[in-house]
């Protein structure tokens, strides 16, 4: 006779949810994730005008800075003919 193989432990089938509670739960995680991408996109909107507001700066700078050159050449080139 071969022997017999012991018997395997039952568990209680999982409860299965139903379509109502599937529903449910899947617009609260769809919510969630939009709380989420809401929150990332204000953050990058607002890092954007952050950094839009810097290159105006710089552009303002360099702007400066090329006029102030302009000066100087235009200076010393006056300077040089009057010596001339």
């Amino acid at each position: 006779m071969a022997p017999r193989e012991p018997q395997k432990a039952r568990r209680a089938a999982p409860k299965k949810k139903t379509a109502a509670n599937q529903l449910a739960s899947a617009v609260e995680r769809l919510e969630s994730k939009i709380s989420v991408l809401q929150t990332e996109r204000d953050k990058l909107k607002s890092d954007l005008k952050a950094a839009l507001a810097r290159i105006g700066e710089l552009e303002a700078a360099q702007t400066d800075a090329a006029n102030r050159i302009d000066w100087v050449i235009d200076s010393l080139h006056s300077i040089l003919e009057e010596k001339a």
